[in-house]
């Protein structure tokens, strides 16, 4: 069954430039894993600083295998320091 993923960042102000560059090779890196479908980078119209991750995974066990890929802990690690606040990940599976 597939995985949908929405993750809501929301950065400093100061760091946007560098933010833009973590996430452009995470998402380079993460299109190219066993079982992604769909990995995309979304700017908030309205809020500067806003970004959301829409995810699609073949399975739960394949985004089980991404959590564990270095790209993702290294832009963890990184994106930590420019962040207004912790991430919020919401996880499911479609229903119609």
């Amino acid at each position: 069954m597939n995985l949908y993923i929405v993750a809501l960042f929301k950065f400093n102000e100061n760091y946007l430039m560098d933010a833009v560059e973590l996430f452009q090779n995470l998402v380079k890196e993460t299109r190219k894993e066993e079982g992604c479908l769909q990995y995309d980078l979304i700017e908030d119209k309205d809020n500067k600083g806003t970004f959301f991750l829409i995810e699609l995974w073949e399975s739960v066990d394949h985004h089980n295998r991404h959590n564990g890929q270095d790209h993702l802990l290294d832009f963890r690690r990184d994106a930590s320091k420019m962040m207004e606040s912790s991430a919020e990940v919401y996880k499911g599976f479609k229903i119609y």
